[in-house]
């Protein structure tokens, strides 16, 4: 079964070869190396740029314009601020061309903590991502998403953001949650699709027979029902939430667990059913707590919900400063973990009106 970083070569190598993808660049993307992460070896497409995120983002936007379907990655996003400007330029292309224009880039970039990566490489972008009008958003959780979201932004004719969560990029497939045609035995697919150590001049990838899968954009997926409140999260929070709600079932709390996939657009009838359903609802992310994507969604369910309730909606994110520390126990206070989210679970399911 295939990791995050195996899926998105995968899907990187069905796009170029079936859905007009014509480059992959960034920092170290093309060869040797094949990316930070590993995530684009093997890819024919893939092309190092200098050390540039403007230029890189401004490179993608003249290919979009042109006609040519790109994925330009953003090394680590904490170093996507500075692009913002053009970030900006890129998602209101069609609508200030009334429609005339296209631009089918993606922006694929790591994102979030978990590796001990310090404050340059260890902010989160969704809530910024959410700020930028134009642009679809998709942050997987599994393999299998990773796979089948990042083909839905590469097919798009219009600008996406593709938000990798790092802390989950070694992370594997759960059986039953194969993508089509990988092989099911691990050391078979990284003999296949793994670059060696040492000398890879003379290395070529030999891909399992995948097929196109695409992950609508705005279709979340319940990952676990529940009765008693529904907790809504996404990328390297989204697998605590469903351990920490498996560990409460044990006390009797049944927490339904909801991975919203893409967050913009985003799956507000899912939402909004399973609220109404469980009346209690609980948002978790980790990106900074202040101006959070979670305080939208939060914001929402109150408004539309507000007397279907028995609890007042809670948020839980990341702590409001301006990095993540490089020791472990500042990392681990910086973001939720297991402990915070379970805790926070079981007091509002207990939480009376």
């Amino acid at each position: 079964m295939s990791n995050m970083v195996q899926a998105i070569r995968m899907a990187l190598h069905v796009a170029e070869e079936r859905h007009d993808l014509t480059d992959v660049f960034g920092e170290d993307v093309g060869p040797p190396l094949g990316g930070a992460f590993t995530a684009t070896q093997g890819i024919k497409c893939a092309w190092n740029s200098p050390l540039d995120e403007r230029g890189i983002v401004g490179a993608s936007i003249g290919l979009g314009l042109a006609g040519c379907r790109n994925v330009a990655e953003i090394q680590f996003c904490d170093y996507a601020y500075n692009t913002i400007d053009l970030l900006k330029v890129a998602g209101m292309q069609t609508w200030c061309s009334n429609g005339d224009w296209n631009v089918p880039m993606t922006v694929m970039t790591p994102v979030g903590s978990g590796i001990r990566g310090s404050i340059y490489h260890s902010h989160s972008f969704d809530s910024t991502a959410t700020h930028i009008p134009g642009f679809k958003i998709a942050m997987p959780s599994t393999p299998k998403d990773a796979y089948g979201l990042l083909l839905s932004c590469i097919v798009d004719p219009n600008p996406c953001f593709f938000l990798v969560p790092k802390a989950l990029l070694r992370v594997r497939n759960q059986p039953g949650e194969e993508i089509p045609g990988e092989p099911g035995d691990d050391k078979a697919l990284s003999k296949m699709i793994d670059a060696p150590l040492g000398d890879r001049s003379k290395w070529q990838p030999r891909w399992p027979d995948t097929p196109d899968m695409f992950i609508p954009f705005g279709e979340g997926r319940t990952v676990r029902r529940g009765r008693d409140l529904t907790v809504v999260s996404y990328g390297r929070t989204l697998p605590l939430c469903t351990k920490a709600a498996e560990e409460l079932a044990e006390e009797g709390i049944e927490a339904e667990v909801i991975d919203l996939r893409s967050l913009y657009p985003y799956d507000w009838e899912r939402i909004r059913e399973s609220a109404r359903r469980t009346r209690r609802a609980l948002f978790v992310n980790e990106e900074t707590e202040i101006t959070n994507f979670g305080e939208h969604l939060l914001r929402r369910t109150v408004e539309e919900l507000f007397y279907e309730l028995e609890a007042p909606p809670r948020l839980l994110a990341g702590a409001f400063v301006p990095g993540i520390g490089l020791a472990d126990n500042l990392e681990m206070a910086s973001v939720p973990q297991l402990p915070s989210i379970r805790d926070t679970i079981r007091k509002l399911a207990r939480e009376q009106p």
